[in-house]
């Protein structure tokens, strides 16, 4: 399946699909079957249907920026199915994530945008506590992601934070491959002659 690993809100996305064969080495294509695919969130009513239209022996998928709009940015998992034009088999051709991203457009007034990664947040708490009993504070309780943390000492959250620190560097170079910009940790040498 050629979902994209990444969409963002409010976007038209278009893929193909070329045809496939089934278990028994009988070609599935967009003569014989039709394509839908389904995507799902972890929340009540978020699901999104997309039927694939034919384009030769191919599929071609059409997300809408209208579809795509009110999308909740996180991680979406999706199926694609194949249902047989004569006699209605129906056949799972695969199945996946995507990330959605959210969009930075807006209208009016502009809300709030925290464009952190949550493994960023998680090192700002740390990096927030480690201040806190630095400082002569206490920390009882504070919130790391989706955990609630009661009272870390001084050593644990230092081990935590070079943990975090190593997770987030791996993030940025990753983002820099992914925009075309290289391996930071790639090192050129020139000799001259």
């Amino acid at each position: 399946m050629n979902v994209p690993a990444q969409i963002t809100a409010g976007t038209t996305v278009v893929w193909d699909d070329t045809p496939t064969t089934d278990n028994f080495g009988v070609q599935v294509d967009a003569t014989t079957h039709t394509l839908t695919y389904y995507f799902r969130y972890n929340e009540v009513f978020e699901a999104v249907t997309a039927a694939a239209a034919a384009s030769g022996l191919n599929w071609r998928t059409t997300l809408s920026s209208g579809t795509t709009g009110p999308m909740a940015a996180g991680t979406w998992y999706f199926s694609a199915v194949a249902t047989k034009i004569s006699g209605g088999t129906v056949l799972e051709l695969g199945r996946g994530t995507l990330t959605v991203a959210a969009s930075l457009a807006y209208a009016g007034n502009s809300a709030a945008y925290d464009g952190r990664s949550q493994t960023q947040k998680d090192l700002d708490a740390v990096q927030q506590a480690i201040r806190t009993l630095l400082s002569g504070g206490s920390v009882q309780e504070y919130r790391i992601g989706q955990r609630s943390i009661k009272r870390y000492d001084l050593s644990e959250l230092l081990q935590l934070e070079a943990k975090l620190k190593g997770d987030v560097k791996r993030e940025e170079a990753a983002q820099l491959m992914a925009n075309g910009l290289g391996n930071p940790r790639n090192m050129f040498v020139r000799f001259n002659a």
